[in-house]
């Protein structure tokens, strides 16, 4: 029998690219410790080195508001769908049965997968696997607090290690899910997953540009408008304005982007940029504005401009976890915030101003160690190195 092992990592995104990215660089660190992995992936996205893909068919967020589960084409997901989606799974486990199976978010996030996930994790158990959940520094708050002791029990059955993408030193995960101490056996805090650093510039040129950034874009909208807003103003009229759309920035929005952008001299909407291309940008930028998601904090810690971060905090404000990060990045000094809520060209104008004249940050950035650190945990729960 091929036996791939030993780790299965099941991830799925649904509105963002963030959560993708994240295990992408988990999986990347497994691979170049010598580890066997196979990670989830959708059909036609770009293969990881050293990474199996286990294509799933696509499920993802009909909206920001998460309001459904959809299919490819947009469809609601039906029972045929999540069918195709478990015999996969299935048979995937039954042909290559993991020593540790990695669930990213579930059942802290994802809940809507408990159909998926549930006879999966007792299939792996069955095979002998580890049961792994892999989570980010912040969970979104639950205001229900039946839910959040629902959600602990529920990990408490289904994992026996649960690994934390975060510096407790900078936020521990009880800040956000106030229940975890039941579960503070399993926990493992393995730092902030991020990519190799690169060097910024001592002395940025005169002509360093403003990097506009909105992640995936699915939701950026409403900051490249008040970019654009605050651009027009005359704010920072002398360096170059770069915005970067998202590859789910929906096509309406761009074209009326790009026709204001046009009217502007040195302002140009560009291709969503990744990778190394991306902090290349940032590392050599005057100001960055953008999100406050996980991947987009690890970028700004690694490469050092002045920020402006708008985090997302959903339709109705219940998306907690990027306004929290933000929070926490303002107070030591690495970022301003200006809020979703009341977003405008003169509110962002302000925090423009705010955050080019804040002194230098007053603290270091936090542990940037975790893909390193996951592969060093996951591959002693393996049985390829020592446990320590």
């Amino acid at each position: 029998m091929d036996k791939r092992g030993p780790i299965l990592f099941h991830v799925q995104h649904l509105l963002g690219v963030g959560h993708r990215n994240r295990a992408a660089l988990i999986a990347q660190a497994c691979a170049q410790a010598g580890l066997d992995i196979t990670m989830t992936m959708a059909p036609g996205e770009d293969p990881l080195p050293g990474v199996h893909a286990l294509p799933l068919p696509i499920i993802r967020a009909a909206d920001a508001r998460f309001s459904a589960l959809v299919d490819a084409r947009g469809r609601p997901v039906d029972a045929a769908l999540w069918a195709e989606r478990a015999a996969i799974l299935a048979q995937e486990i039954d042909a290559h049965p993991p020593a540790i199976l990695l669930i990213e978010g579930y059942p802290f996030a994802r809940r809507k997968f408990a159909g998926e996930l549930d006879p999966l994790v007792a299939q792996a158990r069955a095979a002998g696997a580890h049961i792994v959940c892999s989570i980010r520094d912040i969970l979104v708050a639950k205001p229900d607090p039946a839910k959040t002791g629902e959600i602990a029990r529920k990990a408490a059955a289904l994992h026996d290690h649960i690994l934390v993408h975060g510096d407790p030193d900078f936020v521990p995960l009880c800040d956000s899910f106030p229940l975890i101490g039941d579960l503070a056996a399993r926990l493992h805090y393995t730092g902030y997953v991020a990519p190799p650093p690169i060097t910024r510039a001592q002395t940025l040129s005169a002509k360093a540009p403003v990097i506009v950034s909105i992640g995936g874009g699915a939701v950026g909208a409403a900051l490249m408008t008040a970019a654009l807003g605050a651009r027009e103003s005359g704010v920072l009229s002398d360096r170059p304005w770069r915005l970067l759309g998202g590859p789910n920035l929906p096509d309406a929005d761009v074209a009326s982007l790009e026709a204001r952008a046009e009217r502007l001299p040195g302002v140009s909407l560009e291709a969503a940029l990744s990778g190394p291309d991306f902090r290349t940008a940032l590392a050599g930028a005057a100001l960055s504005i953008s999100q406050a998601g996980y991947n987009t904090a690890v970028d700004l810690w690694r490469t050092g401009p002045r920020a402006v971060l708008v985090p997302f905090a959903g339709p109705e404000g219940t998306e907690t976890e990027q306004p929290q990060r933000a929070r926490l990045m303002e107070s030591h000094g690495q970022a301003v915030v200006c809020p979703e809520d009341g977003l405008s060209p003169e509110s962002l104008a302000r925090a423009i101003h705010a955050a080019l004249n804040a002194p230098a940050p007053d603290s270091p950035p936090p542990n940037l160690e975790g893909g390193r650190e996951s592969a060093r945990y996951l591959a002693a729960l393996a049985g390829a190195s020592p446990l320590g």
